[in-house]
């Protein structure tokens, strides 16, 4: 592998809980690329990369010049040109996840120079409220979007429903949080499944995110509960998740947005 194939470097990595990271990454003699909020950048290193030590042992090394290539949701807005920010977590048997944690701020990485992908308010009519529904690491291309747009679009209602283990899982929380306080046409409704693990307890929700849709919650924050001719719903996360969260909207009429039949829920299937 020639040296120059690491053509970005870690500007930032700060751990939000044990195997999760928010990943800042520069270009290293290069520009970064126009590219839509929701859309993914590939990130990759070399099989001769070390892993980190929370990983499970490799039973087979990978060759060690060959770049490990996964994509990654940007959580950055895209109006920012000199890094792109990611939110990853740590799949202890895989490829390259224990080698991005091994990493260091100041370490080489690969960054793929074009972004991709179709999980975007492209194609939301202005006037719609947009509900984001996430577990995890899904929060990720939901921070580039309301980073991006939210302050251009005063009128429109925003929310957030973030599913996570614990409360130290819920990335973002405090900017989330922060917006929902001093703005009133934005609701954040984190909630975690298992509330038991909590030393200082937990006075959030509790349960399952797609339980905060099944009960009406943001009926509750909103005075209505949103329906498919005013509310676009994006899905991203947990394969069940996405799942019963789609067959609950389209029991209540919403359909599910394709390239040529045009809907209103919106997957982004990383699984």
């Amino acid at each position: 592998m020639e040296e120059n194939q690491l053509n970005a470097v870690i500007l930032r990595r700060v751990e939000v809980a044990p195997g999760l990271i928010i990943l800042t990454v520069r270009p290293n003699g290069w520009v970064l690329p126009d590219f839509d909020p929701g859309q993914y950048a590939v990130l990759a290193l070399p099989g001769s990369a070390r892993r980190t030590e929370l990983s499970d042992p490799e039973p087979e090394a990978p060759a060690p010049d060959k770049l490990i290539k996964r994509a990654y949701s940007i959580a950055s807005s895209s109006k920012e040109k000199e890094y792109v920010e990611l939110y990853i977590t740590l799949i202890r048997s895989g490829s390259l996840t224990p080698r991005i944690f091994a990493l260091k701020e100041g370490d080489g990485i690969f960054l793929g120079e074009k972004f991709k992908g179709m999980f975007t308010l492209e194609q939301v009519p202005e006037q719609s409220n947009i509900v984001m529904v996430a577990t995890g690491t899904g929060i990720a291309p939901y921070m580039s979007m309301i980073r991006t747009e939210y302050k251009e679009r005063p009128n429109r209602r925003f929310a957030v429903f973030h599913g996570a283990r614990h409360s130290w899982d819920l990335g973002y929380r405090a900017e989330l949080s922060t917006l929902a306080y001093y703005f009133k046409n934005f609701a954040y409704l984190p909630i975690i499944s298992r509330h038991e693990d909590e030393k200082e307890g937990w006075t959030g929700h509790a349960g399952y995110v797609q339980d905060l849709w099944r009960k009406k919650t943001l009926e509750s924050i909103w005075g209505v509960q949103p329906k498919p001719d005013d509310t676009h719903v994006f899905i991203c996360g947990a394969p069940a998740m996405a799942e019963e969260m789609s067959q609950l909207l389209l029991a209540e009429g919403f359909r599910e947005h394709k390239k040529k039949e045009p809907g209103q829920v919106h997957l982004e299937r990383f699984w």
